[in-house]
């Protein structure tokens, strides 16, 4: 069993930049791929950020690449999403995401975390 708890979400104007945190519980936290995935509304949810559970493997959404940076610290069981260069249309719900396997979509997620907004204002 594994828990994930997101922090770091608020409002933020056009051009700053937020710092997401996924902090997670269990001892096979080094063997799953880390991801993020988000929802905004009336929109479906869709896939931002991933790490492999090695690190070898890092993937991006074409909407983020460039501005967003996934990164991972297995000796605290924590994911990061540094988030640069924000725009209104990355206002969302991010959701942290445990995997088995290094390509995350919505089929083969195990865990999700609760969620928390992001805001981005003009």
């Amino acid at each position: 069993q594994v828990a994930l708890v997101e922090s770091g979400g608020g409002l933020v104007q056009t051009g700053g930049s937020l710092r997401l945190s996924c902090a997670a519980s269990g001892r096979t936290f080094s063997t799953y791929t880390m991801g993020w995935f988000r929802q905004a509304p009336g929109k479906e949810r869709e896939f931002v950020a991933s790490k492999s559970a090695s690190g070898a493997i890092t993937r991006y959404a074409d909407s983020v690449n460039g501005r967003f940076t996934i990164s991972r610290d297995n000796a605290k069981n924590t994911i990061y999403l540094q988030m640069n260069s924000l725009k209104f249309e990355d206002t969302a719900v991010y959701y942290c995401a445990a995997g088995a396997r290094s390509v995350m979509t919505m089929r083969n997620i195990e865990y999700w975390g609760q969620g928390t907004q992001v805001t981005v204002s003009s």
